[in-house]
């Protein structure tokens, strides 16, 4: 359950950073209201994950999901523009995220 619960709050990590953008300095309240619910949810899904897993492992896993999230979405809108580069560097971090998973 910890591990459904911290994935769930590494997803909602990438909502409230795109809500965080979306806000623009929060002067749109759609996505202040959006950021700040999905902020709450996200850091309280990571606190009580982290009552069972190791702090580090679940704080990378949380951090890893939130930022390959965050990119890809940048990457399908077409604000961010993909490269061999970029697209093996999120391979290696997801493979680091199922090796961290894999090895707890």
């Amino acid at each position: 359950m910890a591990w459904f619960v911290l994935v769930a709050s590494g997803v909602l990590e990438a909502v409230w950073a795109l809500a965080l953008s979306a806000s623009k300095g929060f002067s749109r309240w759609r996505p202040t209201v959006l950021f700040l619910v999905a902020l709450t949810l996200s850091m309280a899904g990571l606190a009580w994950a982290m009552t069972s897993l190791p702090t580090g492992t679940a704080y990378a896993v949380w951090v890893g999901i939130g930022a390959t999230l965050t990119v890809l979405w940048g990457l399908v809108t077409g604000q961010d523009r993909a490269t061999w580069s970029k697209s093996l560097l999120l391979v290696l971090l997801v493979g680091s995220i199922v090796g961290l998973k894999a090895v707890s």
